[in-house]
């Protein structure tokens, strides 16, 4: 399995978990090769009843939040590298976004480790999330504009700023966008979100250099573009 597993949970106490997100925890709680990792014992101990999941997995749940993490990560990541898999989900939101599951998915992505969602139903916030990048300041950048000499002008503009940087571009222009970053000898890591969610997601993070070399001969395909901060 060798993957992390980022599992967003409903903002109020009173909603249902995400079916594919339950299926899964269903699916591979009780398995010995899994890990449970909660932000708070009660927390996610009243919510998993509430969800109709097995009780005795609950005796197998691992805090993993800012109190714990320096201490167990280490521990966590030789799992991973074992080959076990790991399901990381907050009290409630989507985990890795603002909270210390972003240094778990920084250090997985380094480690050669897979790291993937459950379905949410933002590109954006995903993305962000799935990038392991740090994000206490980010911004959106929008959509790269199409023609020259604007568009190398605002790529240029915006790789000046130092903060965590979203772009978004259509789906046929990905590889010129790649490209486009290449020409600038951009120096700053990529990570690439495609169909996220869907049978044929594909994450890539790196240097330039590597998210080309990842990509091969695709031209097309829905994207979120995440830089990481300077």
């Amino acid at each position: 399995m060798k993957d992390l597993i980022l599992i967003p949970t409903p903002l109020q106490d009173d909603l249902p978990l995400e079916p594919v997100a339950r299926a899964r925890l269903l699916e591979d709680c009780l398995r010995e090769d899994v890990l449970l990792l909660v932000e708070e014992h009660k927390v996610a101990r009243q919510r998993w009843l509430k969800w109709g999941l097995p009780r005795e997995a609950i005796e197998r749940f691992v805090l993993f939040n800012e109190h714990t993490q320096e201490k167990i990560q280490g521990e966590i990541l030789k799992s991973l590298r074992e080959k076990k898999r790991a399901y990381l989900m907050s009290d409630c939101g989507l985990p890795a976004f603002c909270d210390p599951g972003q240094k778990l998915v920084d250090a997985c992505h380094r480690q050669g480790i897979t790291v993937t969602a459950t379905p949410f139903p933002n590109s954006i916030a995903l993305a962000l999330a799935l990038s392991g990048f740090s994000h206490s300041r980010f911004a959106f950048s929008g959509f790269v504009p199409v023609k020259e000499p604007e568009r190398s002008a605002w790529i240029k503009a915006e790789l000046k700023r130092p903060e965590t940087q979203i772009w978004m571009e259509t789906p046929y222009r990905l590889k010129k966008l790649v490209e486009d970053l290449a020409k600038v000898s951009l120096s700053r890591e990529i990570f690439l979100g495609m169909d996220l969610g869907g049978p044929s997601e594909l994450l890539l993070r790196g240097p330039v250099s590597h998210i080309l070399k990842g990509l091969g001969d695709q031209e097309k395909r829905e994207f979120v573009l995440i830089i990481a901060p300077a």
